[in-house]
C-alpha cells in the first residue's frame, strides 16, 4: 500500500508495488493489469500518478500497452553479450537456453561495391557472399542481418544451410576459417518499410544497429555485418575491463559479440 507520509513519490511507491507483484508471480506474462481507475482505487492515488507509474514501466519493459485493450505484463527482453568473447547470435542464444530460429532471405555471390569493400579491404569488384538473415527467438523476430564475406576465403559459405547452424562455426570447420576479433560500433536507427515489416514493430519504431568488421588472426577483414535488433526485445550486456600498464593505468571498453 502507498504510504501517504512517505517522502518517496507515490508513483515510485507504486511502481516498486507493481513490480513486487511481478516478482512474486501474481502477474504473470500476458496477464492483463487491473484498468487505471482500479489501481486508483488499490493505492489511493490519482490516476495522473497511475499513468506516470504504467509509464515508466513500458520503458523498463516490464508492460506493454496494446491499444483498446489495457496493459499487459511484457515478454522479457532477450539478453545477448557484448563482452570480450567473440561469438555469434546462434552461440549465444543456444547459451543462454534459447532455440534460435534463421530464415535466410538472401544467399548469394554480388560485387562487393564501395562501402563493403572498403570495410573488407577489397575492390569493389572483388566478389562477395552476401547473406540476409531473419533470426527470431520464441517464435518472435528479433535480428535482422545482412553479412558479407570475400567470396576466394570461403567458397563454400555459399551452398551452407545457415537455417540452423552458426555461420562462425560453419567457417571454422568447413573453412578453416577462425575469427580472432572484431569492431562493432552500435546506434540507434528507425524501422523502414521493409524493416518494420520483417521484424513486426511500426514504421519508424527504434532499432539498435550494430555495424561490425571481423578479422582472422594475421588482420585479415573476414566478415562484414550490419545487424538491426529491435530496440523493444533485445538488451545488451557489456563487460567493462581496467587495464593496468607500467606509467599507470587506463579504462577501456570490450568489444561486443554478436
Amino acid at each position: 500500500m502507498i504510504d501517504h507520509g512517505s517522502l518517496i513519490p507515490y508513483y515510485i511507491q507504486v511502481i516498486e508495488a507493481l513490480k513486487e507483484r511481478i516478482n512474486r508471480g501474481e502477474w504473470r506474462v500476458g496477464d492483463q493489469l487491473p484498468a487505471e481507475q482500479a489501481l486508483c482505487e488499490m493505492f489511493g492515488v490519482s490516476r495522473t500518478v497511475i499513468r506516470q507509474a504504467l509509464d515508466s514501466l513500458r520503458q523498463e519493459g516490464l508492460v506493454v500497452r496494446r491499444k483498446g485493450r489495457g496493459t499487459f505484463i511484457a515478454e522479457p527482453k532477450i539478453g545477448e553479450s557484448l563482452v570480450a568473447r567473440l561469438i555469434g547470435f546462434y552461440q549465444d542464444m543456444t547459451e543462454r537456453g534459447f532455440k534460435p530460429e534463421t530464415r535466410v532471405l538472401k544467399q548469394q555471390v554480388v560485387p562487393a561495391g564501395n562501402k563493403v569493400g572498403s570495410r573488407l579491404g577489397i575492390t569493389p569488384e572483388t566478389p562477395v557472399i552476401e547473406i540476409e538473415r531473419l533470426r527470431s527467438v520464441l517464435g518472435e523476430p528479433i535480428q535482422l542481418v545482412v553479412t558479407y564475406l570475400p567470396y576466394h576465403l570461403c567458397q563454400k559459405v555459399i551452398h551452407a544451410d545457415l537455417s540452423n547452424q552458426s555461420l562462425y562455426g560453419f567457417l571454422e570447420t568447413e573453412c578453416g576459417l577462425y575469427i580472432a576479433r572484431g569492431l562493432r560500433v552500435i546506434e540507434a536507427v528507425l524501422a523502414n518499410d521493409t524493416e518494420s515489416q520483417l521484424l513486426n514493430v511500426k514504421r519508424g519504431a527504434p532499432l539498435v544497429l550494430i555495424d561490425s568488421v571481423s578479422y582472422l588472426d594475421d588482420g585479415t577483414p573476414i566478415e562484414y555485418y550490419r545487424a538491426r535488433h529491435r530496440g523493444d526485445r533485445a538488451k545488451f550486456e557489456v563487460e567493462m575491463v581496467r587495464m593496468r600498464e607500467r606509467t599507470g593505468t587506463r579504462d577501456g571498453t570490450a568489444s561486443s559479440s554478436i
